[in-house]
Formats: C-alpha cells, structure tokens, sequence
C-alpha cells in the first residue's frame, strides 16, 4: 500500500489535561503576587505606625527633659559653696612668696563677698598676687581692675582673657598729699563735693580719665590695694581713696550701702585719707593690715564726707 504524499496532513490534538496543567500555574502565580502585596502592605503599615509611636515618645521625652532642666539652675550660675571658698583662701594665704594678704585679711574680704546680693559688682585699684582669687570669689558678679601699669595691665589681660583690667594715669605723689587734702576741703562745694559724676570733675584727687561705664556701675565692693605707696615720689592711693569714698556716695541703685576696704591701712597716708574721706565714723573693722569701712548713698546736697567732724580733724592733726 503507498502513501500518499500530497495528502500528508498533520493532525494536533491538545490533551484535555495540558490545558488544565496551564491554567492552574496561572493560577498559583497571581495567588503568589497577591500575597507578596498583602505582606507589604502590611509591613509598611506597621513600619509606618512603629515610626510615629518611637518619634511622639522621643518627643514627649526631649520635652521633659528640657523642662527638667530649666527648673534646675545650671552649676556656672550656681554660688560658690563655702569649703570651695575656704579652699581658695586657704591656699592664697599660703603663697611661698612675700607681698600677699594675710589669712585674716582674706578672709574678711570673701565673707563680704559671699555675702554680696548677686551679681555683686567688685571694683578693685591695684593688679596684685590676689588678682585671681578676687574673680574666682566673685564668681557670678562683675571684677574690674584698675592698675597703673598699663603695661602689666594689658599682660595680665593676655594671659588671664576673664579679667577685665584698665590703666589709669595717677598724677599724685604721696609728699603732696597735705596739700591734696587742703585742696579737696576747699573745693567741697565745687569740684571735690563728694556726690558727683567724677568723670566730669577736676578735683585733683578725683580720677577722671577711668572707662566711662565704670562711673556708671552701683559698685557694692570697692578694693584699694593700689597704685604704689612706699616712697615720697610714688603716687600713693589718696585718688584711689577719694574717689572710693566719691562712687560709694553718688550711687543711683543698688544697695545703699558699699563696702570699702583699704589694705595697708597702718600706713601713713592710707590711715589719714581714710579717716578724711572715708571716714572713721563708718570704721566696720580692723583686721591686720586691713581697714573695712561701710559707706553710705548721699543725697546730691550733701556737701561733707563726714558726720563727725573731729574725727577727720584729730586724724590730720
């Protein structure tokens, strides 16, 4: 029997199960897609739900704790406390050289210190070897210096960048200082009453080519351990001491009352300008070599330094 090649049709027949077999992985791949969507879906949402919760509690708590500590005052604002004071002035008084304030001496100036209504304003004449401890002491108020050495001023200034130091130029010498004192009687009604701005005075005790701010400032503490005083040609500190007696009684605010401490006030000149400018009468304390005197605001009509005059009188004598 031949074949017939011009008939040689091929015939495709498809397996009912073939057709089957491709719908079911069809099948299996969109339920495999549609769970993966699912999946992520809920990831994301659960993701996007932890965020929100981790970021309100971080913010809760950054809340918190920036009210905690603004109801705490910060340790640079805080006051010294005592044993830190009473270690200060310990080791200050135990200096291995000649020239510093003797325990007591100290003592007596930081207890005033301590005591001082904060920010306490401190005006000190003279850069020494307690330069330091006056600012630490002083901690959250106002140091000023004032030296004659604008030389030693300035290096001090380099080398310490908290202290705040000016020059002043003295034109005094000590053998003129009876002289000085008669003047300044003389003028008490005129350029050396002592209630007045200084920076606009000619007093020749009055030191009026100071900064203009410190002429300005209610000083609670004033310091004059300065400019030298030991021989007849140096300045001596009868303009330190006038005018401490000057910015104490022409005080605007603050308290009524400055303290006005004198060191070396067993010495000639430091006793008899304090007595006349100062005043006995307003004689606190006396510690070693120390002269702490409280002087009170004046009234602008106020033309004597003090009430009791035979005090300053017997002194000059």
């Amino acid at each position: 029997m031949k074949n017939n090649n011009g008939n040689n049709t091929k015939l495709i027949l498809l397996h009912p199960y073939i057709q089957k077999q491709g719908s079911s992985n069809r099948l299996w791949l969109l339920a495999f897609i549609s769970f993966f969507t699912v999946a992520f879906l809920c990831t994301l949402i659960y993701t996007r739900e932890s965020i929100i919760t981790s970021t309100s509690a971080a913010a809760a708590a950054t809340t918190a704790t920036v009210a905690t500590t603004s109801s705490i005052p910060t340790s640079g604002n805080a006051p010294l406390s005592k044993s830190v004071i009473d270690a200060l002035v310990h080791y200050a008084s135990n200096f291995n050289t000649s020239g510093h304030m003797s325990h007591g001496e100290l003592k007596t100036i930081s207890d005033i210190l301590r005591r001082c209504s904060s920010p306490c304003n401190f005006l000190v004449f003279g850069l020494t070897l307690e330069t330091l401890l006056w600012k630490a002491l002083n901690h959250n108020g106002r140091t000023v210096f004032i030296d004659e050495n604008r030389y030693y001023a300035a290096y001090v200034e380099e080398k310490h960048p908290g202290i705040e130091a000016y020059d002043v130029q003295y034109t005094t010498k000590m053998s003129e200082m009876n002289e000085l004192i008669a003047s300044a009687k003389e003028q008490i009604r005129n350029e050396c009453r002592p209630v007045q701005n200084l920076l606009f005075s000619e007093c020749k005790l009055g030191l009026n080519d100071l900064p203009n701010h410190v002429y300005e400032v209610d000083w609670d503490v004033i310091l004059v351990d300065g400019p030298r005083g030991y021989w007849p040609d140096g300045p001596g500190r009868m303009s330190a001491i006038f005018t401490a007696g000057v910015l104490a009684r022409s005080k605007k605010g603050g308290s009524a009352k400055t303290h006005v401490l004198v060191h070396d006030f067993n010495r000639e000149v430091e006793k008899i300008c304090s007595d006349e400018f100062l005043c006995r009468e307003n004689l606190v304390e006396s510690k070693d070599l120390l002269g702490h005197f409280v002087v009170e605001r004046m009234d602008d009509s106020s033309f004597q330094y003090c009430r009791n005059h035979s005090s300053s009188s017997a002194s000059s004598s």
